[in-house]
C-alpha cells in the first residue's frame, strides 16, 4: 500500500510517498501548481493533506483525487492530555507520532526547529503530555534586529562555524544566537533525562541541520520527522475504516 502526505507549510509544499512506513520518494516544491503536476504522476491508494495556507474546499477543487484533510479532530494514535486540546498544532502532534513510529517503547521527546522552537513529551502510554516553546534561529535574529537601534540582521550558513566567543557584532549575534539553542536545547534535554531514564529524543525541522552535532546513542536528528508522524495519522484513520 502507497500513500502520500501532502505538508503545505507557508512558504513551502512537502510531499512524501510511502510504502507503508517507508519513504520512497521526497519531493519539495513552492508554488501549488507544480505540485500538482508532479502528483499526477504518481501512483498511490490514499493521501493525508496538511495545509495552514489553503483550506479544506479550496484543495478539493484543485485536485482530482480524494484526500483526508488534518485538522485538530483527526483521529490520531496517541491519547492527548493537553491541557487545552483544541489549540495543539497538528505538527506537534505530528512530530511525537513520527517519533513512535521510529521508535515502539520508551518515552520520547521531539524538538521541532522551526520558525519556533517546540519541545514535545510523549510518555512511554502513548500520552502526550505538552513541552515547551520557544523562538526559533530566525526569529532570534530579527528579534535583535527589529528591537533594538543599531545591531544589523545576521544569519548562519548551513556549514557554518559559528565560535563560542564572537569577535565582532555579527560574530557575537551568531555565537548568541547559535550557542544559546544549542545550550537551551542540551538543558531541556538534561531536565527530561533525569526524569526519564529511557528518553529518546528526536531533534527534526528545517534548522535541525545546524545542530547535527548533538547526534549521541539516544538524541538523533531526523529532519523529516513530521512526514513520517503524518504518514501514521493517515494510516491510523485508513485502518479505522
Amino acid at each position: 500500500m502507497k500513500q502520500l502526505i501532502i505538508d503545505i507549510g507557508n512558504t513551502r509544499i512537502k510531499t512524501a510517498l510511502f510504502e507503508v512506513e517507508n519513504i520512497i520518494s521526497e519531493k519539495a516544491f513552492i508554488h501549488l501548481e507544480e505540485m500538482i503536476v508532479y502528483v499526477k504522476c504518481l501512483d498511490f491508494d490514499y493521501c493525508l493533506i496538511s495545509s495552514v495556507k489553503y483550506t479544506e474546499e479550496e484543495l478539493a477543487a484543485a485536485l482530482d483525487f480524494k484526500f483526508v484533510f488534518l485538522t485538530v479532530h483527526t483521529a490520531v494514535p496517541i491519547s492527548n492530555k493537553y491541557g487545552s486540546p483544541d489549540t495543539l498544532g497538528v505538527d506537534r502532534k505530528a512530530a511525537v507520532i513520527g517519533a513512535r513510529a521510529l521508535f515502539s517503547s520508551g518515552t520520547l521527546l521531539s524538538i521541532d526547529l522551526g520558525s519556533c522552537i517546540t519541545y514535545d513529551f510523549l510518555t512511554s502510554n502513548d500520552e502526550y503530555l505538552g513541552g515547551s516553546i520557544s523562538p526559533g534561529m530566525n526569529m532570534r535574529f530579527k528579534a535583535m534586529h527589529q528591537q533594538t537601534a543599531r545591531l544589523p540582521l545576521a544569519a548562519i550558513e548551513e556549514n557554518e562555524k559559528i565560535n563560542l566567543i564572537g569577535d565582532n557584532t555579527i560574530s557575537g549575534l551568531q555565537s548568541g544566537v547559535y550557542h544559546g539553542i544549542r545550550l537551551e536545547i542540551e538543558g531541556f534535554i538534561t531536565a527530561y533525562q533525569q526524569q526519564h531514564q529511557d528518553l529518546k529524543v528526536i531533534i527534526c525541522g528545517g534548522d535541525s541541520k545546524f545542530f547535527e552535532t548533538l547526534t549521541k546513542d539516544h538524541i538523533f536528528v531526523i529532519p523529516n520527522l513530521v512526514l513520517y508522524g503524518l504518514n501514521r495519522i493517515l494510516t491510523y484513520n485508513v485502518n479505522k475504516k
